[in-house]
């Protein structure tokens, strides 16, 4: 037992690998950090980090197609207001959306939490609450997509200003919209695993041979808070801005 703490002290003391061996120390502890991931929720970060490149790229260009045109850009205070009392409310829908969106981040993460402790009444019932919520959000997005094209906002034209802020409102918001809408898909599907005791038992799943778990519930929940941290960037930068 005295030799075996010696040998830790010793160890300790030495610090990490110097020179190529340290180098290949550094490249090793990637791995060892991720040996014990499991396949599901490795696949969803690497998908979750393609997709914000492409989140990247879209406001990116959008900025870059704001900055550079030489015609005055519409001004969202006056695009996205809303005739309640006969007097125009800039942004309450867009701000009505994204506490929606936002409040679902948190129904989700509580989700997570009760599903690892296997409360399976309470996690099916927050997964719903937060498709619901999803549901919402997709919603009141159409009725802003219906809105502005009755007002006559096209992609290649509007009635404000530059004619690129058609093009990057329906891209961008598009693209988050589909995005959010296969969410709510998948949080009904995991929703429906999770009450009938699909994960309890270890049942296999429709598309794959791989047994469930409650892991499913935290993998989607992963999804869901990037999709909401990109809304929060889509806010900013294009209604605010």
């Amino acid at each position: 037992m005295a030799e075996l703490t010696r040998m830790q002290t010793d160890d300790v003391a030495m610090g990490p690998p110097a020179g190529l061996r340290g180098v290949a120390a550094d490249f090793a502890s990637d791995q060892r950090a991720f040996k014990n991931v499991s396949w599901g929720k490795a696949m969803m970060w690497i998908f979750l980090l393609s997709d914000t490149f492409i989140f990247g790229c879209f406001l990116l260009a959008y900025m870059t197609a704001r900055m550079s045109t030489p015609v005055a850009w519409p001004n969202p205070s006056e695009v996205f207001a809303l005739n309640i009392g006969g007097r125009e409310v800039p942004l309450i829908l867009i701000a009505i959306m994204t506490f929606i969106l936002i409040s679902s981040s948190g129904t989700m993460a509580m989700a997570v939490n009760f599903g690892y402790r296997r409360e399976r009444g309470k996690t099916a019932a927050l997964l719903l609450l937060t498709a619901a919520l999803g549901a919402t959000f997709v919603g009141m997005q159409a009725f802003e997509w219906t809105k502005l094209i009755t007002e006559g906002v096209r992609p290649w034209e509007n009635p404000w200003g530059a004619a690129q802020f058609g093009s990057s409102f329906f891209m961008i918001t598009g693209f988050h919209g589909t995005h959010v809408t296969f969410g709510v898909i998948f949080l009904l599907i995991t929703a429906r695993k999770v009450w009938r005791g699909d994960f309890d038992t270890g049942q296999r799943g429709f598309f794959t041979s791989r047994r469930g778990s409650y892991e499913n519930v935290e993998i989607m929940g992963l999804y869901w808070h990037f999709v909401d941290l990109v809304w929060v960037f889509i806010f900013a930068f294009f209604y605010l801005w």
